[in-house]
């Protein structure tokens, strides 16, 4: 079977082309295909800056950069999986609750095929839709979780589904293996103790951005893969877990993040995990003039392909 390949920058100006994720086909449906990625182009359930309905499509227009070798992990997911773009979930723009409806069941969907969704956000409401998708497949699923923020306030303004909330409603809803949760990068400021601790209380290992400064995550991830054993995992990365030095398009700030280099350590760190399904959330066009953030966001996707199962890498390696 011949898989789809990016369109190369050596057919096609780099600036022309289909504005699709890598350039790759567009299609319908998820049928036959290994992994998608797919666009959730929401901001309804922001609580401050927002934009990121633009996301998907900014994160799109920058991927036109990416090529399909990963050349420090000497893999290709292109040689290995067949993988399209499936366009946008069609979201209702004056409706958060219907949205997270819609956005369940357009997942849904595309787990329907035995296809893996690489997630372009869009805010961080869309994660408690596809983990509702997730458990109805897989049960109950393991969780990394790359974030300055816990994501489990009780309510916002009065209401249970926001981008700050969808972590504490998926545990009472039972859609996470507590045991096998990790959340990486928080920090900044907060309300009480329990905006780090109640997460602690459910089970979750809570990894501090102060706990990652100056240092390596490589063998963080060790620790995580070991942690995640063998079942079903999701990946949620939202892109203000870096610092805003490199991720300035984002709605909500927060000093002392992640580095670039942190972030490939950390999805580099899951080869071998049984990632189910990955999101990347909360890059704001409107608030990233050099498209930058995006283009950050793009290659962080690219390098989730890369870590899926059924991607093995070459045999050679530098010497």
């Amino acid at each position: 079977m011949k898989f789809n390949q990016p369109l190369s920058g050596n057919e096609m100006p780099r600036f022309a082309g289909p504005v699709t994720m890598m350039r790759l086909p567009a299609v319908e449906s998820a049928a036959g295909l290994d992994a998608c990625f797919v666009g959730v182009p929401l901001d309804i359930g922001t609580s401050h800056r927002s934009g990121t309905r633009f996301g998907p499509r900014q994160i799109r227009a920058e991927s036109a950069m990416l090529r399909p070798y990963n050349m420090a992990t000497r893999v290709s997911p292109f040689d290995h999986l067949h993988i399209a773009d499936v366009g946008d979930i069609a979201i209702n723009t004056f409706d958060l609750k219907r949205s997270v409806q819609i956005i369940e069941s357009g997942i849904t969907k595309i787990l329907q095929h035995d296809c893996i969704p690489v997630t372009l956000g869009g805010d961080h409401t869309l994660s408690l839709p596809v983990l509702r998708a997730m458990a109805k497949k897989h049960g109950p699923v393991g969780l990394v979780h790359i974030d300055a923020h816990a994501d489990i306030n009780e309510h916002m303004f009065g209401e249970a589904i926001a981008h700050g909330t969808p972590f504490r409603r998926a545990v009472e809803e039972g859609l996470l293996d507590t045991s096998r949760v990790v959340q990486i990068g928080l920090r900044g400021t907060g309300y009480a103790d329990d905006d780090f601790d109640w997460p602690r209380q459910q089970g979750f290992r809570v990894v501090q951005a102060e706990d990652c400064w100056h240092r390596s995550l490589t063998p963080l991830m060790s620790e995580v893969r070991q942690q995640l054993g063998t079942g079903p995992v999701y990946l949620t990365f939202d892109i203000d877990s870096l610092d805003p030095a490199y991720a300035p398009g984002t709605g909500t700030l927060e000093i002392g993040g992640l580095t670039t280099v942190q972030a490939l350590e950390i999805i580099r760190g899951l080869a071998g995990v049984k990632l189910v399904g990955c999101d990347l959330v909360e890059v704001s066009p409107p608030y990233d003039q050099s498209g930058g953030t995006a283009l950050i966001a793009a290659n962080l996707l690219y390098e989730m392909l890369c870590v899926l199962p059924g991607v093995v890498p070459a045999m050679s390696r530098r010497v």
